[in-house]
């Protein structure tokens, strides 16, 4: 090959991965925790969890799991000494104070899930607003929500950067 051939290889090689990094750099974030991690929804979050419904069911959560884990312990204790019908009554037992846990569970997660998404409802236009912002300021060429990359080390995370900023926004 000529030598003109060669450099011009070798310039097109080296070009390469420097007109890819003109175009912007790569970031991911994960908005649902962006805002939930914002001052506002901490707020609302507690707000949520002093209502009376909502403490009520943590008791009862608190009152279920201290049963359960006690019946686990009698029976995992004593299943070597009890009979094959005593095993199943106190397998049904556990497994009734499990389906009680779950329900309330489910209700407590219910509560907190309305509140995130009607949160993550409101806050849209700012979050819209502030990305805007983040990818002007930052030269993003390419964001991608967290859920959809398989692998992304935390250096290529901007949701800090978001909460931080929804959070000097709100304060304005």
């Amino acid at each position: 090959m000529s030598r003109f051939v060669k450099l011009a290889l070798f310039i097109v090689a080296f070009s390469a991965p420097a007109l890819g990094w003109a175009q912007g750099k790569i970031a991911v974030v994960d908005l649902q925790e962006a805002i939930l991690q914002t001052d506002l929804a901490q707020k609302r979050l507690g707000e949520v969890r002093g209502q009376e419904d909502y403490k009520s069911d943590k008791a009862e959560f608190d009152r279920l799991k201290t049963e359960f884990e006690e019946l686990m312990r009698k029976f995992q204790k004593d299943a070597a000494v009890m009979s094959q019908e005593q095993q199943v009554a106190a397998r049904q037992k556990l497994a009734s104070k499990q389906a009680d846990l779950e329900h309330v569970t489910g209700k407590l997660q219910q509560a907190e899930q309305s509140a995130g998404q009607a949160l993550l409802q409101e806050m849209a236009p700012r979050v819209q607003t502030v990305l805007k912002e983040i990818i002007a300021q930052d030269g993003i060429g390419l964001l991608l929500q967290r859920q959809s990359v398989i692998h992304a080390d935390a250096g290529y995370s901007i949701t800090a950067k978001v909460t931080d900023k929804l959070n000097q926004t709100a304060a304005e």
